[in-house]
């Protein structure tokens, strides 16, 4: 495979999706508090109307609509209160013509009422008289019977991301325990003589391993379970050894280094080696980010990250988020937001490559301002000092000094 045929991001996204589609990931029933981020694995239904039962919205007094045509302060209408409705209870009555009955926020409509006064239309000269100073309209002040949600009506798609919404409308309609896809398991291995763990002093001439925990975070954030596998020497049969490991207990691989060209690039030998399909993408039109791999060893897919702290994570926000999206079975994903700002310089583009540009946000004038934080991939400063990140598609030649852009937040900034 020709490593400077490089394929652009779109097609690189559509493959990915088009691999993964066929692979599931096992589910499970969790408790409804514990569902919250989870993909649920199935349409879940309402098991009832929602509301249960016709209610009042206001305090007031519950009456027959047509009771009230004509009523207004000049000439009220004339009614009899006959009882109250308590909350949490089934009023028994069954309101005549020209009576009335109370009715707090919340309490169940009586048989022959279909509207709800408010208090602040009505005056009561003692306990039994009621005067009406306005006209009521059917169904005014009053949620009906599975307005909100109709018994059988689907509450949350499968695929489906939860939120804090989505667990309280499951908790409306009774839903105590939810199936919800696994989370999936990713293993993450780096790669380079000069790497060391966090833990350890550096000595000349050595790094500190950036991407296994920086990756580790981003993977984190979407529910993943991720696996730090350590950091592995440049040498095939050690990387080799590690990579079955990996791909033998994990259901999705992320490798750190080790994904160009050079002498001490094993990663394309290795996935080639361990067996089918192989290889897939080898390159993609993408700054930062460009010597980039795609493979699957079975059914088990397998990326080769930049050893570069920025271009890793900008290939795993483009790319490896989409496949544990798709494993997870999620059928669209939210994890960032975007706004829009001015732009405070020219920033140049390659057409025919997707490039991805930090920007720090700030506001002039009540206007959003998005000012480009220019550095090399291998500045891990450029990042975090970002608050998001503006695309440059592959179709245009840069962006100008007050173009108007949207902003990817970064998701701790939401």
């Amino acid at each position: 495979m020709d490593f400077f045929q490089c394929m652009s991001l779109d097609k690189a996204r559509d493959l990915i999706v088009d691999r993964l589609a066929g692979i599931a990931v096992n589910s499970e029933i969790v408790h409804l508090p514990d569902a919250l981020g989870r993909v649920v694995a199935a349409d879940i239904m309402a098991k009832e109307d929602l509301p249960p039962f016709s209610r009042s919205t206001v305090d007031g007094f519950a009456v027959r609509s047509s009771d009230t045509f004509g009523a207004n302060e000049a000439v009220p209408a004339l009614f009899t209160i006959i009882g109250e409705v308590a909350m949490g209870k089934e009023s028994m009555i069954t309101l005549q013509p020209g009576q009335a009955i109370v009715i707090p926020t919340g309490g169940m409509l009586p048989t022959g009422a279909d509207t709800v006064v408010m208090l602040e239309y009505t005056e009561q000269h003692d306990a039994s008289n009621l005067m009406v100073l306005k006209m009521a309209a059917p169904g005014e002040n009053v949620v009906s019977k599975g307005d909100d949600i109709e018994a059988g009506a689907i509450i949350v798609e499968q695929g489906q991301k939860l939120a804090a919404q989505h667990i309280g409308a499951l908790a409306a309609c009774g839903w105590a325990q939810i199936p919800v896809v696994n989370r999936v398991e990713v293993g993450i291995l780096s790669t380079g003589d000069e790497l060391v763990d966090i833990h350890e002093p550096l000595q000349s001439g050595q790094i500190r391993d950036v991407n296994s925990y920086a990756l580790g975070a981003m993977l984190s954030e979407i529910g993943c379970v991720v696996k730090p596998l350590g950091i592995v020497k440049d040498s095939f049969e050690k990387f080799s050894d590690a990579l079955l490991a990996a791909v033998s207990t994990c259901q999705l691989v992320v490798i750190s280094g080790g994904s160009s060209v050079g002498a001490r690039d094993y990663t394309d030998k290795a996935i080639n080696a361990l067996g089918d399909p192989g290889v897939l993408i080898h390159g993609i039109a993408i700054k930062p980010g460009k010597p980039s791999i795609f493979g699957m060893v079975g059914s088990v897919p397998i990326f080769g990250l930049p050893g570069h702290p920025v271009a890793a994570m900008t290939v795993c926000r483009q790319l490896v988020k989409v496949a544990a999206h798709s494993l997870m079975g999620q059928k669209q994903s939210f994890d960032t937001f975007g706004i829009t700002a001015c732009l405070t310089r020219n920033v140049p583009s390659v057409p025919g490559r997707d490039d991805f540009i930090n920007v720090r946000l700030s506001t002039q004038e009540g206007k959003c301002i998005a000012t480009p934080i220019l550095g090399k991939s291998g500045l891990i400063s450029t990042m975090s000092e970002a608050d998001g990140i503006v695309h440059i598609p592959a179709d245009k030649s840069g962006l100008y000094h007050g173009e108007i852009v949207e902003v990817l937040l970064h998701k701790n900034n939401q």
